[in-house]
């Protein structure tokens, strides 16, 4: 290259170009903590694509977006190329774009039928890792269709049924897999497992179909136990009685209609969930509610035998050690008073504490609420006793 006269200018600047750089840095340049900052924005480097791709941020991916998307390339450029951008956002796990991107693919409608099967196979996998199991098991299922022997597919199809415990399709998917490779150590694994909790679902469900047969006989003494007694179980408000499951059919009839719809779920309101049961004697055993309405306390016996006296039970809870609400010490089994309400007339009646829970519950003008039976007690001949009974027709049953 010749060299420049004196005083000759370069034509191009670089001279003057060169000199500069000499005392000015590049304002751009790498350094220690921006050149992986830096390197992500080159699409060959990038771990992860943008969300959105704008132009004027990301001029490089736009450019190659377009190249990808280029609608003039024939059908099947186009469908590997968007097979291959889901594949991308598959490994990033960004499962939804990937399935934007294969189905994509798949309305190029491109003749190759591999490429197509690939598409719906690798959709499947997405959906499957989303948990959309019933679009998995479908694009396995179409995938076949244009492929009946892809394994790929084949084995989509069985995870599909056993992530929905359905283990019959599961070993058919399966078995139709080993037909074509019998010696596939996936299939064959898939297949142990599929059967191995289709017994076990079998099992579980005669258990359970005995443990329900089983409830339901229970249930039936426990019903035939109550109306052979003739305890009355209120199954709706009093102000209500009269409605059409009294009016319809005979007298045992609507007692038993009475009773199941009370005992279905039978249990004491407190909570301990306490419920009349039958014993291997025949006797029923019932939650019982005492109430103190001087107190404002309450006592729930929860196995109450219908053998059973008031005073049997009034003499245990106030015996030697009085409840520690009883501040005046004055609870004291021969002083008691016991009474029912009848949910009918709202009228009182006492109750000889010597009589047992099932002649009580015998009387015409008992009834049985939200499957507890409730008695009020108060301390005989006290101020508030008095007062209280001042305001209710008081009766005493024969």
């Amino acid at each position: 290259m010749a060299s420049l006269a004196p005083g000759e200018d370069s034509d191009d600047g670089m001279d003057e170009f060169m000199e500069k750089f000499k005392t000015h840095k590049y304002k751009n340049a790498f350094n220690e903590s921006n050149w992986e900052e830096e390197f992500d924005k080159v699409p060959m480097f990038m771990k992860t694509a943008p969300e959105d791709i704008d132009p004027m941020k990301h001029p490089d991916l736009a450019c190659l977006q377009s190249i990808i998307h280029d609608d003039e390339r024939p059908p099947e450029e186009q469908a590997k190329s968007l097979k291959d951008e889901g594949n991308d956002y598959f490994k990033e796990k960004n499962y939804k774009k990937a399935i934007v991107s294969y189905t994509a693919g798949l309305k190029m409608n491109c003749p190759d039928s591999d490429l197509n099967v690939i598409l719906l196979t690798n959709r499947a996998a997405a959906h499957f890792h989303l948990g959309n199991m019933r679009s998995a098991l479908n694009d396995a299922t179409c995938a076949r269709k244009v492929k009946p022997a892809h394994l790929k597919a084949i084995i989509r199809g069985a995870q599909c049924c056993m992530e929905m415990r359905n283990y019959e399709d599961a070993l058919q998917w399966c078995d139709e897999g080993l037909k074509v490779l019998p010696t596939d150590k996936k299939l064959l694994e898939l297949r142990t497992t599929a059967d191995k909790q289709r017994r076990a679902a079998e099992r579980d469900a005669r258990k359970s179909k005995a443990k329900e047969k089983k409830n339901q006989n229970e249930r039936e003494a426990l019903l035939a136990a109550i109306k052979d007694r003739g305890v009355r179980l209120l199954q709706q408000p009093p102000q209500r009685r009269g409605s059409e499951s009294e009016e319809d059919g005979d007298d045992d009839g609507s007692t038993t209609a009475m009773a199941e719809l009370r005992l279905d779920g039978l249990s004491s309101q407190e909570a301990t969930g306490a419920q009349v049961y039958l014993d291997e004697q025949g006797a029923l055993h019932w939650p019982v509610l005492f109430l103190y309405p001087e107190h404002s306390q309450t006592d729930l016996i929860s196995a109450f035998c219908e053998n059973s006296t008031f005073i049997d039970h009034l003499a245990v809870m106030f015996g030697e050690e009085l409840p520690p609400w009883d501040t005046e010490r004055k609870y004291h089994p021969q002083h008691l008073q016991v009474f029912f309400e009848d949910q009918e007339t709202e009228h009182l009646y006492e109750v000889d504490v010597g009589t047992s829970l099932l002649k009580v519950l015998q009387l015409p003008c008992c009834s049985v609420k939200a499957g507890t039976p409730s008695f009020i007690v108060m301390v005989k001949g006290s101020p508030f006793c008095k007062q209280f009974l001042s305001s209710k027709k008081v009766h005493r049953p024969k």
